[in-house]
């Protein structure tokens, strides 16, 4: 009976062993996790800030892959080359997927697709147009016209040597990010000396992309086993049987990416300046000072990220300091239409890039100079009512006011005006209490007429 006992025993225990061990590989099959990232729209600070985060994130949890599903028209090239370093730097394999069809990777999306460990596009994409778009005093055609047979170009010597130095600069970048994964280098040169562009099948022809995927799931089957250049390590992919999660961005990142938007952060600028100013002209409103002063800090926190050409602030500034001048010392329009062409002109160059999607919109401009301009209009007509007002200050303004008798008296007497008591004459009687107005005004004496008569 023991016997059994025991053989029953060592049987549960078999069980148990091989259960536990298959729970684990069933664990670290299901635990092998995809994160995937969405770039939507332009490239800029918020975008750097939600991929670097990601990424540190991927590496604490050991994620197999990152795949960043992208459709961008380009963005600002700091923080597209914030992005690459933290793509090229990570111990993850990335691989960037242009999807879904019609999506594109233009200007900087094309940098960053050629910095990524894997790059995919779906069919009925399309990426290129590399050019920085600082340069744009170079026609692409006339360069079109001297690049021929995957040759540099002749750089004839009045051509600006700045602009020159900024494309090499990209020229040399992209090259580099191309030599990284073996990809097309010739290429990647025209996609930034002409602003050219592939359709993803004629991209895959040309070894600019590694995959033509359709969605998610053809991407992973066919990345499965790839090997790829990790940190200058062999890694292989396995993409069996792996579980996609999807990285939102988090509340911080929403907020950057709000306060980051040019127009937003022009408007928290304006409403910054515009409530110290009525702080400041109605002290202990408290409520204006409030708002303005947190309007502005946060306006500079995103100028701090954005490139901004500060010869607009300062336009910007002096527009709105003669509009206010006018306001305290009416010129009639001198001051007030000289701010609003400083305004407008300094909106205007308010971003120093023309990246797409980083500029202020004019519908916006156009509001708030015209709400200047009504600010304007009403200073000047106050001012122009105000010169043709009679003066009525100083002892003027107190001839036709009334007083109060403080006696009686014939000839001369008292009257109080304004709890102020004056020596006053008149050319009647006056009794007590009675009300009487101001004639005329003698130094400290008034003269004054009864209206009524009190017993």
């Amino acid at each position: 009976m023991r016997h059994y006992f025991i053989q029953f025993t060592l049987f549960i225990v078999l069980i148990l062993l091989a259960s536990n061990a298959w729970g684990n590989e069933a664990s670290t099959a299901s635990s092998r996790t995809v994160m995937q990232l969405q770039i939507d729209g332009a490239i800029g600070p918020a975008t750097d800030d939600y991929v670097g985060r990601a990424l540190k994130r991927a590496e604490s949890r050991s994620i197999e892959l990152v795949i960043i599903r992208m459709d961008t028209p380009g963005g600002l090239d700091l923080s597209m080359r914030s992005m690459i370093k933290n793509i090229t730097n990570s111990s993850i394999p990335i691989a960037t997927f242009v999807a879904p069809t019609g999506s594109r990777a233009a200007s900087a999306g094309t940098y960053i697709l050629y910095a990524s460990h894997i790059a995919a596009m779906a069919p009925g994409t399309n990426l290129g147009a590399a050019t920085p778009v600082q340069i744009g005093g170079i026609s692409p055609q006339d360069l079109k016209d001297k690049y021929q047979d995957n040759k540099e170009p002749e750089i004839k010597p009045k051509q600006d040597p700045m602009k020159q130095k900024i494309v090499n600069d990209a020229v040399a970048f992209i090259r580099g990010l191309a030599n990284l994964h073996g990809r097309n280098q010739e290429w990647a040169e025209q996609a930034v000396r002409e602003a050219a562009s592939l359709p993803a099948s004629e991209a895959l022809k040309k070894n600019v992309i590694d995959i033509l995927a359709i969605n998610n799931d053809d991407l992973l089957k066919q990345i499965n086993g790839r090997e790829v250049q990790v940190l200058k390590q062999s890694r292989r992919i396995n993409t069996s049987q792996v579980q996609i999660e999807t990285y939102e961005p988090d509340w911080r990142n929403r907020l950057l990416s709000v306060i980051t938007n040019p127009n937003i952060a022009y408007m928290l600028m304006l409403v910054g300046i515009y409530g110290l100013i009525f702080e400041f002209s109605n002290p202990g409103a408290i409520l204006p000072g409030t708002v303005g002063a947190i309007s502005l800090l946060v306006a500079l926190y995103a100028f701090q990220l954005l490139p901004v050409n500060y010869a607009g602030v300062g336009l910007i500034l002096l527009g709105l300091a003669l509009i206010i001048a006018e306001a305290f010392q009416p010129s009639f329009g001198v001051l007030g239409i000289g701010g609003l062409i400083s305004f407008v002109f300094g909106s205007i160059i308010l971003m120093d890039t023309d990246a797409p999607g980083f500029g202020i919109s004019p519908s916006i401009i156009l509001s708030f100079a015209m709400a200047s301009g009504l600010l304007l209009f009403i200073v000047i007509g106050m001012a122009l009512k105000a010169r043709t007002r009679p003066v009525v200050t100083g002892l003027e303004e107190m001839i036709g006011m009334q007083a109060i008798v403080l006696n009686d008296f014939e000839r001369r007497g008292k009257v109080i005006f304004h709890s102020e008591v004056w020596n006053a004459t008149s050319s009647v009687p006056l009794y007590k209490d009675q009300v009487v107005r101001i004639i005329h005004i003698d130094g400290l004496t008034v003269r004054v007429e009864p209206i009524t008569k009190t017993g």
